[in-house]
């Protein structure tokens, strides 16, 4: 499958093929179908978080303990190694840095 560069916003949750379109924090060379899992992985966190915004309205709730909260880091550990999977060699070591990933099993 072919690929093609693009730029990676997590914080919008988008990504660009032109890195002048928006913000973005990687760049990935990635194919067709990876991009497909991404768009799904951050339209389930999209729908989690308007969860989390009604859950947010329970006092009573702590948000440390919603099950949404951990749904989302999962996806977002997703997103990482799928960014660690398509990224260069610096993005590799960025991604093995963060604490998602140093966790000792």
């Amino acid at each position: 499958m072919d690929r093609q560069r693009v730029y990676f916003s997590l914080a919008d949750k988008m990504y660009y093929t032109n890195p002048q379109a928006g913000p973005w924090n990687f760049e990935l060379n990635i194919d067709r179908q990876a991009l497909d899992v991404f768009e799904r992985i951050f339209q389930q966190m999209q729908l989690l978080e308007i969860s989390n915004a009604w859950r947010a309205q329970l006092p009573y709730l702590q948000y440390h303990l919603d099950r949404e909260n951990d749904e989302i880091d999962l996806r977002l550990m997703k997103i990482y190694a799928l960014i660690h999977e398509y990224g260069d060699e610096d993005t590799k070591a960025f991604v093995e840095q963060l604490p998602y990933f140093n966790k000792r099993v």
